[in-house]
């Protein structure tokens, strides 16, 4: 499985460069281990968007990376796997032909793939839109719309998953240190030794 073509990654490349703030996370941690989830969600946080590789799993494959099994059980015990879901541009699009990884994923980490028609970083309708349908199928009254900054996006890409996170002003976390380069493209391994001298800068 290989990521089509993402025009909207190309597009806000553009925008990162007369806002390089898009780019800058609110946290950055080591790996899934580092988060502080009862931190996140006593400050507010109470939904999670994860990316799911080289962030939760291996580069395109559809189990969690065994040494995280522990943390993502806190992780779903205080946020509840129905607030948690996972936002790639490799599953739940059109390069997951007839979603089949996407529900593998589903079956193995325990929470939904997000099925999105526009790319990272540019589907946050869709995700606010996901979350808003879980909150009406508990009948919750409608005066309790999401609000963006109840939502952390975590990933381990500035320019699609911090950049997305910070477009739409939901809180973003950076987890810095690679699973794995194996399977990873070789764009995909230039951009982020960029993206990993932005943040060593910083």
């Amino acid at each position: 499985m290989v990521q089509s073509f993402n025009y909207y990654g190309i597009k806000s490349f553009f925008k990162v460069i007369l806002d390089p703030k898009l780019a800058k996370p609110h946290l950055i941690v080591k790996d899934l281990r580092s988060i502080p989830f009862q931190k996140l969600y006593d400050s507010g946080i109470r939904f999670l968007a994860f990316d799911k590789d080289n962030c939760l799993t291996r580069p395109y494959e559809n189990k969690l990376y065994e040494p995280f099994e522990e943390s993502w059980r806190e992780c779903k015990r205080i946020f509840s796997s129905e607030n948690i879901v996972i936002v790639s541009n490799s599953i739940g699009t059109d390069s997951d032909f007839d979603m089949k990884d996407a529900k593998i994923v589903v079956d193995s980490l325990g929470v939904d793939v997000l099925q999105h028609k526009v790319k990272k970083p540019c589907c946050g309708e869709e995700l606010i839109a996901h979350f808003e349908s879980k909150i009406d199928s508990k009948q919750i009254s409608s005066m309790n719309k999401i609000q963006n900054d109840q939502i952390a996006v975590i990933g381990d890409r500035l320019l699609t998953d911090i950049v997305f996170g910070n477009l739409y002003g939901f809180y973003t976390v950076y987890t810095r240190k690679v699973i794995s380069l194996k399977n990873d493209n070789l764009f995909a391994k230039y951009i982020r030794m960029l993206e990993h001298r932005f943040t060593s800068e910083k």
